[in-house]
């Protein structure tokens, strides 16, 4: 906590009966997070109490990180929305619990495994982070059964190390569909040139960039009703764990690994 706090770091603790149902989801800990956002600090300074504050977004939908995004899903639900410019970050924030001093990542976000192990020494991720839950499994943070993120769009995610590869076999499952969509970065747009539709999340050699960008590109997936969305996938490392995440889950788990091939 001195060393993440305030910042992209919540933390689950035991919660205590002081804290309502309705704010853990039913579960025995509590999510506890301050923001360096200072809008938001005001605003939790004046309220002179703890806030439960959720994502902007309807569950299972992909995180609202600009104004308009927001307000185009929930003007009419809400009596105020307060405009604090585009999300610096882009993605939600690091979820951890520790368990027996082991912290164990729910959710990456953009304070890093490796910043963690810096503090820690030894830091466990959670074995649902890249696999579905099975209905009567036991999670430890609420949404973690859900398939956040997903368009209603049929996605598919497809990751390799060697880019000629990986760009290949993209343009070859593109051609099994009458109006594919891709998802790629800056420097593999011209290699989708037989492609109508290719979106672009940034350059594959800035992760932030990219975290940025990756909530209001899967909002606009569904304007082209496409047959089927391949998005290319990036480097697990860092803030890449996060995307990877957040990506395959948007992609309902449906995923070719072509190193495993």
């Amino acid at each position: 906590m001195d060393t993440f706090f305030p910042g992209p770091f919540t933390l689950i603790v035991n919660r205590t009966s002081l804290v309502p149902d309705t704010v853990t989801a039913g579960l025995d800990t509590v999510a506890i997070r301050m923001p360096e956002n200072q809008i938001a600090k005001e605003i939790i300074k004046k309220a002179g109490v703890p806030i439960a504050a959720p994502s902007a977004n309807i569950s299972g939908k992909p995180s609202g990180t600009m104004i308009s995004d927001i307000i185009r899903e929930l003007g009419d639900k809400v009596d105020y929305i307060v405009d604090g410019g585009p999300c610096q970050i882009g993605l939600e924030s690091t979820v951890v619990k520790v368990i027996n001093d082991v912290p164990h990542i729910l959710r990456p976000g953009a304070i890093t495994k490796e910043q963690l192990l810096a503090i820690t020494g030894k830091v466990t991720l959670d074995s649902h982070l890249f696999t579905d839950c099975n209905e009567n499994d036991t999670v430890l943070s609420p949404g973690m059964k859900h398939s956040h993120y997903a368009p209603n769009s049929k996605c598919l995610l497809v990751y390799g190390k060697d880019n000629d590869i990986l760009v290949d076999k993209i343009n070859e499952l593109a051609k099994n569909y009458s109006n594919p969509l891709v998802i790629t970065n800056n420097e593999n747009v011209e290699k989708y040139s037989g492609i109508s539709h290719v979106l672009t999340v940034g350059s594959k050699y800035d992760l932030l960039e990219i975290s940025h960008n990756i909530f209001s590109i899967l909002r606009k997936i569904d304007s082209y009703h496409a047959d089927m969305v391949l998005i290319e996938g990036v480097s697990k490392n860092g803030i890449g764990l996060a995307i990877m995440n957040r990506l395959i889950r948007a992609c309902s788990y449906h995923y070719i690994d072509l190193d495993e091939e």
